[in-house]
C-alpha cells in the first residue's frame, strides 16, 4: 500500500492577522511540525501553497511542493478543497494523508494508528477522516486517490464545501478522537491557547 501525505498552506490567516504557518511551538514554526509529523508515515510529503518562496527557509532541502494556482478573482479564495483537487492530481498513491498546516497539538501516534487500520476499511469508502458532533474534520484525514473523480465532479457543481461533499460520499468516520488533537488556530485567542503558562514567579522568604 502506497502511501502520500499533503499539507496545505495556502490559506491567508486573515482572521490570524498574521500566517498561521509560521506560528511557533518550541520555537519550531507550526508547517514544519506538521512537515515532521507527515514525514514520519511517508517520505512522500508535498505541501500544497502559493507561498513556496516564503516557507522553503523552515523547511528542509528535499521538502517536497506543489505550487497552488491562485483563484480567478483574488478576492474570493478558491478554498482547502479546490486545493486538494489539485494537488491529488500530482500524487500517486492509494491513500493519501491531507493535513492543515495549522495543528498545533498534532502528532504521530494517533494518525499512524489510522494508518494502521486502512486495510480494514471497505473499498466503496473514499476516505477515512474522524468526526465529532460538530461534523468532519477533513483536514485531518485519509482520503483514496480515486476519490479525486468524485471531487471533481462536486467542484464542477461550483460548490466548495469539505462538508457537504464528504456528506454525500461513502466515508468512514474515525470516532473518539481526543478534541485537542483537531484543534487548529484560526485567531489570536485560538493561538493564545496554545501557549506555555508563563512561569511562576519565585517564591519569597
Amino acid at each position: 500500500m502506497k502511501l502520500a501525505a499533503l499539507i496545505l498552506a495556502g490559506g491567508r490567516s486573515q482572521r490570524m492577522g498574521r500566517d498561521k504557518a509560521l506560528l511557533e511551538i518550541g520555537g519550531v514554526p507550526l508547517l514544519r511540525r506538521t512537515w515532521e509529523v507527515a514525514r514520519s508515515l511517508t517520505p512522500e510529503v508535498k505541501i500544497v501553497t502559493p507561498r513556496r518562496d516564503r516557507y522553503q527557509p523552515y523547511l528542509p532541502i528535499d521538502a517536497q511542493w506543489i505550487e497552488e494556482s491562485p483563484p480567478p478573482e483574488p478576492s474570493s479564495p478558491a478554498g482547502p478543497l479546490a486545493a486538494f483537487a489539485q494537488a491529488l492530481t500530482q500524487v500517486e498513491a492509494d491513500w493519501v494523508l491531507l493535513l492543515a498546516c495549522d495543528l498545533p497539538n498534532l502528532h504521530p501516534d494517533p494518525v499512524n494508528q489510522w494508518c494502521q487500520s486502512l486495510s480494514q476499511v471497505p473499498t466503496a469508502a473514499i476516505a477515512y477522516v474522524p468526526k465529532t458532533a460538530q461534523g468532519w474534520e477533513p483536514l485531518c484525514g485519509w482520503y483514496r486517490s480515486p476519490c479525486l473523480t468524485s471531487l471533481q465532479a462536486y467542484l464542477a457543481t461550483g460548490q466548495r464545501s469539505f462538508q457537504a461533499w464528504l456528506d454525500q460520499s461513502e466515508v468512514v468516520p474515525i470516532l473518539n478522537v481526543p478534541v485537542d488533537l483537531l484543534a487548529n488556530c484560526n485567531t489570536p485567542a485560538d493561538w493564545q491557547r496554545w501557549q506555555p503558562a508563563p512561569p511562576s514567579p519565585p517564591r519569597r522568604g
